[in-house]
């Protein structure tokens, strides 16, 4: 997603008319117009600004008629209040009236565009539309957009008024749903005008830098990107000196990656000097401390040093906690106390872990309600660890109010229900309860191979928990073995006709071959059994 400050400091283009059929006030966009001035990025840490100073300001002087400079103001000010109201609908919680007024201005420009009108205004305007459908978060459409976007600015010299504010946005679009490589392209093509006119060393090359890293890194071009994260701490730590608090994002953006790529020494550095630029700059209390000791925990966690790593987490909470930095509910904060928890239980520490989790649960219940989708997370997370202890009890009713949650979120049908209905599935065969275990299993199993296919990994999950439910049923060991088959043919396709994977369900086929009295398939399968099973003790021991 495009961050907080991209959202709220763009500046539309459109004029304003009223649609007489909708019941907001609707701003159609006239894109029969002059050249437009469009807001660009100038921060070097990823914020827009956006006005008549800097180094764009001059662009269209050539304006030189009184009434162009006012239609060109009138026309900014409009499109602002076009932007303003899409996110005051959706503060309001109005969203389907800012996709009803995205949408009628997208129908004005594409009267435009129909009429073959394709310059800059049109690429601007398609910019802020789709800026407003990623603020609602409404994303299917917005790939059509870039499209149109992209057949526009791809006819356009790069010398066109703010091209590159236009490239930049498309660029972090375009990464938000997934579409690395075109989000590349844009962002170099950006990089590429901005170079030219501000020299290579210019600090205003940041925004596009970061962006390009962080797009490499997430398809594989790590090494790249942490040249790039480089780069740009070198331009910060030069011209705005080795403390300046504009170097944090960089340099946690490059240990997390650096982490990513299994360097966690590397990462340490960077995070260590996060730290120390934060604590002289705000004092060892400030909130944000609390962020840089979450990142050296993760460090020392995949350092395999566990109580230091639970240390530093408790220690990021509570710096957290004491300076009302963020709301108790904020996502960062949760995430936190989540990978407190998953450490306290990798470290033995289990019954610390719940009450991490039952912490989680309980804030989230406060500040968010007792129906919320998000509570599932904390529920299933909680659930499981009570499980892990046995307390199948307890874990059942959390999953049970899970289930009930997402059913009413999502209905009967959605796939998203049959995870915390498998997991109540297998909860209540611990409790013995095989008759309600086996009608969830069935019912997960009818739910996923919709959903994914007869022969998906999912469907195998499903049915590897129904064997277990039905085998102490008694069903019929024919059936039972035909369920088997079904597994072992999934589990081959997904991971290999000789992988690790496949020896439980070999060696429950050859069980089930040999009590039906099938000696000549059992033999063959027991041989395969044999060779695997001494390839992958022969690797145990190496």
């Amino acid at each position: 997603m495009l961050s907080l400050c991209e959202l709220k400091s763009i500046s539309c283009f459109s004029a304003c008319n009223q649609k007489q059929n909708y019941s907001q006030k609707l701003y159609i966009i006239p894109t029969k117009t002059a050249s437009v001035r469009v807001c660009i990025s100038r921060s070097s840490v990823g914020s827009l600004e956006c006005g008549g100073t800097g180094p764009h300001s001059d662009a269209y002087s050539g304006f030189s008629a009184p009434n162009d400079h006012q239609r060109i103001g009138s026309l900014e000010r409009e499109l602002e209040e076009l932007f303003d109201e899409v996110k005051r609908m959706i503060r309001m919680g109005n969203k389907s009236d800012a996709i009803d007024l995205l949408t009628a201005n997208y129908e004005a420009v594409k009267e435009s565009l129909n009429a073959g009108t394709k310059g800059i205004e049109e690429a601007a305007i398609l910019d802020v539309i789709a800026l407003g459908y990623m603020a609602v978060g409404d994303l299917k459409f917005v790939g059509s957009l870039l499209d149109m976007m992209k057949e526009i600015v791809d006819n356009l010299k790069d010398d066109a008024p703010r091209l590159d504010s236009i490239l930049m946005h498309m660029g972090s679009m375009y990464a938000t749903l997934n579409m690395f490589e075109k989000s590349l392209d844009t962002y170099q093509r950006a990089v590429y005008i901005m170079e030219g006119t501000y020299g290579k060393d210019s600090t205003l090359l940041i925004t596009p830098y970061l962006g390009m890293a962080k797009v490499l890194g997430s398809f594989g071009k790590a090494t790249k990107a942490i040249e790039i994260y480089q780069l740009v701490i070198t331009l910060l730590g030069s011209s705005r000196g080795a403390q300046s608090k504009d170097l944090v994002v960089p340099l946690l953006s490059l240990g997390n990656l650096l982490l990513k790529e299994g360097r966690a020494d590397d990462a340490e550095t960077h995070f260590t000097r996060v730290l120390d630029i934060y604590t002289k700059l705000y004092g060892q209390n400030d909130g944000r401390i609390g962020i840089a000791m979450s990142s050296l925990a993760r460090v020392k966690s995949a350092q395999g040093k566990s109580d230091e790593a639970i240390q530093l987490f408790k220690l990021a909470i509570q710096v957290m906690k004491d300076s009302n930095y963020l709301s108790p509910d904020d996502s960062i904060l949760e995430k936190m106390r989540v990978d407190l928890a998953e450490l306290l239980h990798v470290a033995g520490r289990g019954q610390e872990g719940r009450e991490v989790l039952e912490e989680c649960l309980w804030i989230t219940e406060k500040h968010k309600g007792k129906e919320h989708p998000i509570l599932v997370t904390h529920m299933i997370n909680l659930a499981t660890s009570y499980s892990r202890s046995k307390n199948y009890a307890d874990a059942e009713h959390l999953l049970r109010r899970s289930l009930q949650i997402m059913i009413k979120q999502k209905g009967t049908d959605d796939q998203s229900i049959s995870f915390p209905m498998l997991h109540l599935a297998v909860t209540l065969y611990h409790l013995k309860n095989d008759e309600e275990a086996e009608k969830l299993a069935l019912e997960v199993l009818r739910i996923r191979e919709k959903a994914f296919g007869k022969n998906s990994l999912p469907v195998g999950e499903a049915l590897d928990c129904l064997v277990s439910i039905q085998t102490r049923l008694g069903k019929d060991d024919s059936e039972l073995l035909g369920l088997l088959r079904r597994i072992l043919n999934i589990q081959e396709r997904e991971f290999g006709y000789e992988s690790e994977e496949i020896l439980v369900t070999l060696k429950k086929i050859v069980y089930y071959l040999d009590k039906l009295g099938k000696k000549d398939e059992k033999l063959t399968l027991h041989r395969r059994l044999s060779v695997l099973r001494k390839k992958y003790n022969q690797m145990v021991n190496y």
